[in-house]
Parts: structure tokens; C-alpha cells; sequence
């Protein structure tokens, strides 16, 4: 240090000769004092340093061939997104968290706080290798980093927290569809380690299980979340400690109302129109028969494309298909009034060609009509002349149609003993609407009573 001193102080007094005037330039040794090294910066981790994590063998799980380690479990649900009838299935986001005690990674703390890393170093050491059973597709999430949250304690406790989005196998019965109510279940498991060596358990029971108080869906109506754990056993490898997830959802049916029972209940209804319109009236009561059947069948088409093709009768099915029936049967109860009517229509025909013309009949009273020419009695007869001679065409005071019939009538002469038959036209009622009558009576009583038996079943 001296020699060194002194060979500086010579070159510092050569300079001041040679250079007497650029005493600035020269250059002066000053000690160089280095910075105190940042221990965040350090091109080794203390944090590893500190957890040891280069002095254990995190392949294997904590206190192996020992008892199992516990390891418990809650969830948090942010959000259900999705429920499909037709894939069977739901679609959830939720947050996964952990809780074991690894006392390989056991650190001094002075004041006793943990220490939070994220992904990287949770690929470093062991975690549980947890899956979702019947679980179609998952991930977890990566934006803007991994969604990885690793916790440490000084004693070794460790959070371990994920958050994942999950699409599920949702076993749906559809048998009460839309008035039904479905219960669906998410199944946690370990994927290597049975119940031998890890113990997986609800770590608060039920209160394990928190939900975002916002959630909601559209066609459901959210009732109740709860959990259970079961021992799911394979044969190749053993039993399995499953933690369940179950959530219970009830449908919307108003929205089925609008869109399904409503319309097919008016198509029903405006099928009875027809039996208000004149039966001779076909351009009417034809297209308005064929036009229901088409909508109903349309509605029906409608409904099942939105839905699985399952083997079972489901309830909108019992309630379309029985409104069909009623649709399609009032176009085939408007067939059979004009079948009958254009049977009755020949009859008559037939008659006038067979008997001739006879006008100037006397008194109705003293008419009698042959069964075995008109097929109507005496008594019809007399009936029906009371309401006015032949001639008068009126309607009677029940609504039915009076029609000209010509019949074969035996007029009673007082003078003589016996009776003479003359043939002659006299004014009959024929009540060739009774189908539609009755029509009007009974298709709306009996599509209430169903009606009132399928709410009562199925609400």
C-alpha cells in the first residue's frame, strides 16, 4: 500500500511540472465503493434458497410411506354459464383452492408471514393432481398470467389456488320438460393417489361451497348448491376419495308459455270456429281445418329441434300432440257432417224422383206419413206441422233448419172408413247439424278437463 502510494504521488508531481497549467486533466485514483447488492435481484432466488427446494424430491408427496395427507378443498363458484339440453352438459367458473402442510417447504420467519408466488413455482414442487370426472373440456385461465396462486406459511401450510373454467356431463331427465327441475353435479378427484396415500375432504363442510350472489341464468332459476364426498373405486387401481359439487335447477316456464302452450292453445281453439260455419260453406271450413293442422304441426317441428333425441315422451309432447288430435279431429268431425249431409241430400233426392208432384194438401192435421216410404212417423209429422203449412220455410226457436221434405202422407178423410194415400211435399225439421252441435259442447269441455288434469300433474 505504501509503495503503491508513493508511485502515485511521483506521477502526480511529473504531471504538475510537465503540465502546470492542465492540473484538471489529470486523472485522480478514487476508490471505487460498491452497492449493496439487491437481494431481489440476485441472480439466484432466495425465496428457493430459503424453501430448500433444491434439497428435496418434490416428485414425491409429503411425508410419503406414511399416512395420507389430508388434503382439503373449497371452491368458490364466479359463475354459471352455460346449460345445454341438447349436449347434456354445463359450462362453470370457479375459483379451486388447496390446503396441506408440506413441512419440507417449512422456513424461520420472525414475524410468521407467508410468502405468495405464482405459476412458476408451483410447477417446482408437489401439488395434488386433481381432476374433474366427466368433465368434457377445462382450462385455466391465462390472461393476463396464469391464474396460479401459490401460498407458503413459515409452518409448511400451503394455498394452493387455480381458476378454471369447466364443461361437465349433466345426466338431465327431460320427462317433465319445460315444467321440470334439474340437479347437476361436479366430481373433484385425484387423478394418481388413492385414499391410501391422499385424503381429500370438503375443508369447511357445506360452507366450503361459496357463490357469487349475481349468478343467473336465463331459463334457470337457481335453488340450492351442496357437496358430498364418496369413495369412487376402480378395479384396476383401487378406491378414490370424489368430492361432489351438486346444484339444483329449476326452468323458467313462462318463456314456454309464450312461445309454446299459449299458440298452441289458441290453434286449438280457432278449430272450433268451424263448427259456427254453415256446413255448406267448404271453401271456409276446409282451409281453416287444414291451416290449424299446419301451424300445430309446425309448432311441434319447432319445439323438438331445440332438443335432444331422447326415446321418451317428455310433457310439451303430451300437451302438443293431444292439441293436435283435438285440431285434426275437428276437420274429420266437419267430414262426417258433410258425409251425412250429402247422404241425406240422395235420400231426398231419390224420393222426389220417385214420387210425382202433388199440390193442394188439406189440412195437416189429417196427415199421416208411411215409415216405409219417408222413414219419419206420425208424429214427426204432426210435430213439424205445427210450426206452419207447406210453403212456410222459418227457422224454429232451437236454431235448427226447417227443409222441404217430399214425403208419402196418408190424408184421413172423416166421410170415409178407410184411408187414401197421396203423395205431396210438407214441411219436415231436420236438425242436420246435431254433430256440430254437440261438436260445440264437447270439444271445449274436454280440452278444458285435460287441461285442468295435465297443470295439476305436471305444476
Amino acid at each position: 500500500f505504501v509503495a503503491h502510494c508513493r508511485l502515485s504521488l511521483c506521477i502526480f508531481l511529473d504531471h504538475l511540472i510537465a503540465y502546470p497549467n492542465k492540473i484538471t486533466h489529470f486523472p485522480i485514483y478514487r476508490p471505487i465503493l460498491k452497492r449493496s447488492s439487491d437481494m431481489t435481484k440476485s441472480p439466484m432466488t432466495k425465496s428457493e434458497q430459503l424453501l430448500r427446494i433444491d434439497d428435496h424430491d418434490f416428485t414425491m408427496r409429503p411425508a410419503f410411506g406414511g399416512p395420507p395427507i389430508p388434503v382439503g378443498v373449497d371452491v368458490q363458484v364466479e359463475s354459471l354459464d352455460t346449460i345445454s339440453e341438447v349436449d347434456m352438459d354445463f359450462t362453470m367458473t370457479l375459483y379451486l383452492r388447496h390446503y396441506w402442510k408440506d413441512e419440507r417447504l417449512s422456513f424461520p420467519s420472525t414475524n410468521n408471514q407467508s410468502m405468495t408466488f405464482d405459476s412458476r413455482l408451483a410447477k417446482k414442487i408437489w401439488v395434488p393432481d386433481m381432476f374433474f370426472v366427466h368433465s368434457k373440456r377445462s382450462f385455466i385461465h391465462d390472461t393476463t398470467t396464469d391464474n396460479v396462486m401459490l401460498r407458503v406459511h413459515p409452518d409448511g401450510n400451503v394455498l394452493y389456488s387455480l381458476r378454471i373454467t369447466v364443461t361437465a356431463m349433466c345426466n338431465m331427465d327431460l320427462s317433465r320438460f319445460p315444467l321440470d327441475t334439474q340437479t347437476c353435479s361436479l366430481e373433484i378427484e385425484s387423478y394418481a393417489y388413492t385414499d391410501d396415500d391422499l385424503m381429500l375432504y370438503w375443508k369447511k363442510g357445506n360452507e366450503s361451497l361459496n357463490t357469487d350472489e349475481r349468478i343467473s341464468l336465463s331459463q334457470f332459476l337457481i335453488q340450492k348448491f351442496h357437496t358430498t364426498t364418496k369413495l369412487a373405486f376402480y378395479s384396476s387401481t383401487g378406491w378414490y376419495n370424489r368430492l361432489y359439487i351438486h346444484f339444483t335447477l329449476r326452468r323458467h316456464v313462462f318463456f314456454f308459455l309464450l312461445q309454446t302452450y299459449f299458440p298452441a292453445t289458441l290453434m286449438v281453439m280457432l278449430s272450433w270456429v268451424s263448427f259456427w260455419i254453415d256446413r255448406r260453406a267448404v271453401p271456409a271450413r276446409v282451409p281453416l281445418g287444414i291451416t290449424t293442422v299446419l301451424t300445430m304441426s309446425t309448432i311441434i317441428t319447432g319445439v323438438n329441434a331445440s332438443m335432444p333425441r331422447v326415446s321418451y315422451i317428455k310433457a310439451v309432447d303430451i300437451y302438443l300432440w293431444v292439441s293436435f288430435v283435438f285440431v285434426f279431429l275437428s276437420v274429420i268431425e266437419y267430414a262426417a257432417v258433410n258425409y251425412l249431409s250429402t247422404v241425406q241430400e240422395r235420400k231426398e233426392r231419390k224420393l222426389r224422383e220417385r214420387l210425382p208432384c202433388t199440390c193442394g194438401i188439406g189440412n195437416p192435421d189429417d196427415m199421416t206419413c208411411d215409415p216405409q216410404i219417408s222413414g219419419y212417423t206420425t208424429m214427426d209429422v204432426n210435430r213439424t206441422a205445427n210450426y206452419g203449412t207447406a210453403g212456410n220455410y222459418g227457422m224454429p226457436e232451437n236454431g235448427g233448419r226447417q227443409e222441404r221434405m217430399l214425403a208419402q202422407v196418408v190424408l184421413r178423410d172423416p166421410q170415409l172408413t178407410g184411408q187414401v194415400k197421396r203423395p205431396g211435399y210438407v214441411n219436415i225439421w231436420i236438425d242436420t247439424h246435431a254433430i256440430d252441435k254437440y261438436s260445440r259442447v264437447l270439444f271445449p269441455g274436454s280440452y278444458a278437463l285435460f287441461n285442468i288434469i295435465y297443470w295439476s300433474i305436471y305444476s
